[in-house]
């Protein structure tokens, strides 16, 4: 994608380095420790789309209690990144940003990760760690290769054929059916004459990633193990 502006800032995962650097777009995703199930029923989505919705910005955010007594007459904050797409699934999810700010990835995923976790060991009961790990993330380091993962990650249920789990994800919002307005949009549906021929373009790029299922089975080995 664009040159960008290095944030100096660097994860390591295995023997891949991933430098976050502004203007530049990251696949993002983590599921459940042992594969556990994170997203239980409809408050666990609605809390974690809400932790996306109030803690990207750069002002400080204690939590979403405070939030709520917050005076939202204050001044807007710039974002820490643009959300572009995501998939909440039971045990896992896939999100994809465009970094803003220096060190906004990390400090985003910091944010709703400790958030929603202690959120989830109050409710349950429990203690520990929720997430298998710190976050892993992938660079899109190409305008062809950022179209098909956003139909990869807004379609994530659909890879798993899993009839009857639940989840969340961006798709109803890019087809405008829902009043959500958690992602920037623009950058993917200003390359198509209009929704219906993105959602023609993603449809059949799924098709095509689950024909292959040497490179879909990459893909999962390489985003979850």
């Amino acid at each position: 994608m664009g040159a960008g502006h290095p944030s100096g800032e660097m994860l390591v995962f295995g023997m891949r380095k991933i430098k976050f650097v502004n203007g530049e777009f990251y696949h993002v995703y983590n599921r459940g420790t042992d594969k556990r199930v994170v997203f239980q029923d409809n408050e666990d989505f609605e809390r974690f789309l809400q932790s996306m919705e109030v803690f990207n910005t750069t002002q400080p955010v204690g939590s979403l209690f405070e939030y709520a007594f917050a005076d939202k007459k204050e001044k807007r904050w710039p974002k820490l990144v643009n959300i572009v797409c995501y998939c909440l699934n039971k045990n896992h999810y896939h999100l994809i940003f465009e970094q803003l700010v220096e060190g906004g990835i990390s400090e985003f995923m910091k944010r709703i990760g400790g958030g929603f976790t202690n959120y989830f060991n109050f409710k349950n009961h429990r203690s520990g760690i929720l997430f298998q790990g710190r976050f892993k993330a992938a660079h899109i380091d190409s305008n062809e290769y950022l179209l098909h993962v956003s139909a990869y990650v807004s379609l994530n249920n659909q890879v798993h054929r899993r009839k009857g789990d639940k989840y969340r994800s961006s798709w109803q919002e890019y087809l405008g059916r829902t009043d959500k307005a958690l992602c920037f949009k623009d950058i993917i549906l200003n390359q198509f004459k209009n929704k219906n021929e993105y959602r023609n373009f993603a449809e059949n790029s799924l098709k095509s990633i689950l024909e292959r299922k040497d490179l879909l089975k990459e893909l999962e080995i390489m985003l979850l193990d």
